[in-house]
């Protein structure tokens, strides 16, 4: 990998993939990339001067590059027949996916891997940033991107790496964790593992990984972690224990609390003092798209002096996630009317978690949804929004399906009395986010 002079990603625009552009970036190599379409996340790479292909052609990789082609990267939803990876292939060029890549670079440092079924991300972001304020300037690779420098890379001098670990396919057993936190653990990925017993034995395969002096930082009170950690000789720290309710986080919900108790779990493990932690973490800012304050929407026509109605963004998908993000929005604003925009996402895990969306959906006040996005999925169940919505409204919530995003901004925005108390959350992994884009640009 130190040897890379050009190194090309397919889909860079991808979270992670866009942080290891950056890596190599940094590295000196020359980066290239392409992706389907433009967004936040390529133009800060191309902010870099990083040249992207929004074409995603054969002709843009040849024997003719200076420097030469070394490396392709190419994300697990990329198509083996896609052209480029095609003429890669035909060029003789080595290709890796991203967590293979991820792997080569991070298992170089002494890694602290946050891995988990929900709360990677702001777990991350958090060691990262507690790391910081220790000055034991760490690299990191973080799922989204920090709302206090808008990146998803971090570039230290430092032995340390913070990396947030998949689990997807089992794609994080390419990385050797000297520390590996498991924030929790539930079925998820449902297109991908079979039943819980399939996800545990994932998260057991990257715990033995650990290194007798290394750490794994879980809530040892979870019987769904139990089978995990079994019978392990390496140091298992519960971070239970290091929940502080008196910490005065920026973001609400025990979810986040829940967080930050693994993050001290990790920092206590490195010895870093507590002051230095606990400042860390009251500064802490989150990170793009979770739980993410986007803005307050008015009406169209000026009527005079009203409220702005306040408007989150969230990149939850899990019954579980919705019901955290939900509790955080109850506890922020306690008497306001609750207005969820949500689009599920992929066709396997509508279709599998259906009840407990259902559920956990109808202790909105009401909800608008968009419909399915499909990502890698055909729809071999016919599930749908409309299904959704009907079993929603069957419980008393008012529920409408939108069929595109414009429509249902727009129904958003003029279903809002603007002089008494709401708060709207746009919540999803799909394009949904474009919903609080429109609503408050």
């Amino acid at each position: 990998m130190a040897s890379t002079k050009h190194i090309h990603f397919i889909g860079i625009g991808g979270i992670g993939m866009s942080a290891l552009a950056r890596f190599w970036h940094h590295e000196g190599a020359v980066v290239t990339g392409s992706d389907r379409e433009r967004g936040l996340v390529t133009e800060g790479l191309e902010a870099l001067g990083i040249v992207i292909d929004y074409e995603q052609k054969a002709k843009h990789l040849s024997k003719g590059s200076d420097p030469l082609l070394d490396l392709v990267v190419y994300t697990e939803a990329m198509s083996k027949d896609h052209p480029e990876m095609v003429a890669a292939r035909e060029l003789g060029v080595p290709m890796v996916n991203y967590f293979e890549a991820l792997g080569q670079v991070a298992n170089e440092y002494y890694l602290i891997a946050v891995a988990g079924s929900h709360g990677k991300t702001t777990t991350t972001a958090m060691i990262t940033d507690i790391l910081e304020e220790a000055g034991l300037d760490p690299t990191a690779i973080i799922g989204s991107l920090r709302s206090k420098t808008k990146s998803n890379f971090r570039a230290g001098k430092s032995k340390y790496a913070v990396v947030e670990a998949c689990e997807y396919k089992r794609d994080y057993l390419h990385l050797q964790p000297d520390v590996l936190v498991i924030t929790n653990l539930e079925w998820e990925h449902v297109d991908y593992y079979k039943d819980l017993a399939d996800v545990q034995s994932a998260f057991r395969e990257l715990a033995l990984k650990v290194p007798e002096d290394g750490a794994i930082v879980t809530n040892v009170t979870d019987p769904n972690i139990a089978p995990v950690i079994a019978g392990l000789t390496t140091n298992i720290i519960d971070y239970r224990p290091l929940i502080d309710l008196t910490l005065k986080l920026r973001q609400p919900g025990m979810h986040t609390r829940m967080n930050a108790a693994a993050a001290r779990g990790a920092a206590e493990f490195l010895g870093i003092e507590t002051g230095k932690v606990n400042e860390a973490l009251e500064w802490f800012a989150g990170t793009w798209r979770r739980f993410e304050y986007k803005g307050e929407v008015y009406p169209t026509l000026d009527q005079g002096r009203v409220n702005g109605v306040p408007v989150y963004d969230d990149y939850g998908h899990h019954p579980t996630e919705l019901r955290a993000t939900f509790a955080g929005v109850r506890e922020l604003y306690p008497a306001h009317k609750l207005k969820v925009v949500f689009q599920s996402h992929t066709f396997t895990r509508t279709h599998e978690l259906f009840a407990d969306f259902v559920t956990v959906l109808a202790t909105a006040d009401e909800v608008s949804l968009l419909p399915i996005y499909a990502a890698r999925e055909e729809n071999k169940w016919g599930v749908s929004s409309e299904q959704l919505a009907a079993a929603i409204i069957a419980k008393g919530t008012p529920c409408t399906v939108y069929e595109t995003i414009p429509a249902c901004a727009l129904a958003v925005k003029e279903s809002l009395s603007y002089d008494k108390k709401e708060v709207v959350l746009v919540i999803g992994a799909g394009a949904v986010t474009e919903v609080a884009t429109l609503l408050t640009e």
